[in-house]
């Protein structure tokens, strides 16, 4: 399978090529496409040097699959061209999420929605992919009507630049900066753009992704999204009023026996989800699980994942991955 991954030298590219190589995907041929400044350096991916190319260039070389981390904009030019080439589109920018003619895709959840016809896949916001991996069984076993959920997002969800100016503001250097105020000591409530409704970009697709994924418009949801000092990845709390109430031994139950969620959750030994420890792992972690007792029918929880593993480059590669076994590309 000839696999392009476009956006090879950023950050979630490079963890993209990492994945391919850990889970052993089905790759006769690694074509990394990037910027016309990376044109021509070599990459390494299994031992073997791959020569960095164009769009068109890859476009033309007619891959099996291309997984997109470079943007929307990009990715709204040149997704439609690699289709048109008989390339299967897995992308991971906002672009094509909402669109009602593109799927919006957690493997563990709605893959089977996938068919043979879908050339432009979108691969979901790192926050709302941790997100609905927990609200989905939830839902299915006691039909969720309220989730407030506040963030705790790493700087690798802002990329390069964004860790460098933590390292900067750690080594007192000046340079570019990308946020507007410090990030070493500080938290911004600030993820992305701020729409005319005073909620973020982040935030709304917070609000309006996991509608889709789990294909349910009555869920209410409201966030708040806040950019932390971190670099291991993404955490949130997550407040579920549901319809019917629950008992904690069986949401515990519910969540450790659903794939890609990891349980850790005991507050004798101070065992709960922290982003130093999620770094370079796949699965959700969540703890913290206790009702609230401020209403009825209410669950408070802490949930934390690698936000450049499962809250991009895994879940696309899963993505990938099922197309394979189902003969789809």
């Amino acid at each position: 399978m000839r696999v392009a991954v476009v956006g090879a030298t950023g950050m979630v590219g490079t963890v993209m090529l990492k994945v391919l190589a850990e889970r052993n995907f089905p790759v006769t041929e690694i074509i990394p496409v990037a910027s016309e400044k990376s044109i021509g350096k070599q990459l390494s991916f299994k031992g073997n040097s791959y020569t960095v190319v164009g769009l068109q260039t890859a476009v033309d070389m007619k891959a099996d699959v291309a997984i997109f981390s470079a943007g929307g904009g990009t990715s709204l030019d040149w997704a439609p061209k690699f289709a048109e080439a008989g390339t299967t589109v897995i992308d991971n920018s906002s672009a094509w999420r909402m669109n009602p003619a593109n799927k919006l895709v957690v493997p563990e959840i709605n893959a089977s929605i996938l068919t043979e016809k879908d050339k432009v896949i979108a691969n979901p916001n790192c926050s709302t992919i941790q997100m609905v991996m927990v609200m989905n069984p939830l839902h299915k076993k006691y039909k969720i009507k309220r989730v407030v959920v506040s963030t705790y997002q790493s700087i690798t969800g802002t990329g390069v630049k964004a860790v460098k100016q933590l390292e900067n503001e750690k080594n007192g250097v000046s340079g570019e900066m990308a946020y507007p105020y410090p990030i070493d000591q500080n938290c911004l409530p600030h993820c992305d753009v701020f729409e005319e409704n005073g909620y973020t970009k982040e935030e709304m697709k917070l609000v309006n992704e996991p509608k889709k994924i789990m294909g349910d418009v009555s869920l209410n949801i409201t966030a708040t999204a806040v950019r932390v000092p971190v670099v291991g990845g993404h955490s949130e709390t997550l407040n579920i009023e549901f319809e019917n109430d629950f008992d904690l031994a069986e949401v515990r139950k519910v969540l450790n026996e659903t794939d890609g969620i990891t349980l850790q959750d005991n507050i004798d030994t101070n065992t709960y989800p922290m982003p130093i420890y999620a770094e370079g792992k796949d699965d959700v972690f969540v703890g913290r699980i206790r009702k609230d007792e401020s209403q009825p029918n209410t669950l408070n929880m802490w949930v934390v994942t690698d936000n450049l593993r499962k809250g991009a480059a895994t879940n696309a590669v899963q993505i990938a991955e099922y197309l394979t076994e189902k003969g789809l590309i």
